[in-house]
């Protein structure tokens, strides 16, 4: 069943990207990254592009630049089918870069301007984590995993790559998971 709702999420997404009537942004990408023409990554302990997106998002609702309910139908299904490529794990990056190409052109210039402006970093995406109750690991990830780097380099790496830990000691969850689950919640609740 898994296998057959991720290409059809997919195809779905790629649907409702094609009706939107706004020009798609020109991303590029670098490896196994996604690069915006939008939100820039070149800062010190910038956020990838995914969790600026998600917590600008986020952010964004306390503003006048809130996402208002005909976005939230269009992003409501991208946000969902981007996470359930990341619950699939080994998902081509294409079809990654393809649904946050999407997310982007469903959003208002001014929208993605502000998230460019706030500079998300590690920090406010901790500080996120803490607010919501979610904890982050001190020890989790790939044995030899930041090897040779400060406290703050390992960290800012761990964020990138979204190790966090529960709490209990365990795998730990995701925080992109996490942060696109709030996404979701938060559109849900603005579809009528």
């Amino acid at each position: 069943m898994k296998k057959i709702f991720l290409p059809l999420a997919f195809l779905f997404a790629l649907l409702l990207a094609s009706c939107s009537g706004t020009a798609a942004p020109a991303p590029t990408t670098g490896g196994d990254i996604y690069v915006s023409q939008n939100l820039p990554v070149d800062y010190e302990g910038a956020l990838p592009v995914r969790n600026q997106l998600a917590l600008g998002t986020l952010e964004l609702s306390q503003t006048d630049l809130a996402i208002n309910a005909e976005q939230a139908k269009t992003l409501l299904p991208l946000w969902q089918a981007l996470r359930s490529t990341q619950q699939a794990g080994g998902t081509a990056q294409a079809e990654v870069s393809a649904l946050l190409t999407q997310i982007e052109t469903a959003m208002k210039p001014e929208q993605l301007q502000s998230i460019a402006s706030m500079k998300l970093t590690f920090t406010n995406m901790q500080e996120w984590a803490t607010a919501n109750g979610i904890t982050m690991g001190s020890g989790g990830g790939t044995p030899g995993q930041g090897m040779g780097m400060s406290a703050e380099a390992r960290a800012t790496k761990q964020a990138a790559e979204g190790i966090t830990s529960n709490g209990s000691g365990g795998s730990g969850s995701k925080l992109p998971t996490a942060l696109m689950d709030a996404v979701i919640t938060s559109l849900q609740t603005q579809v009528p």
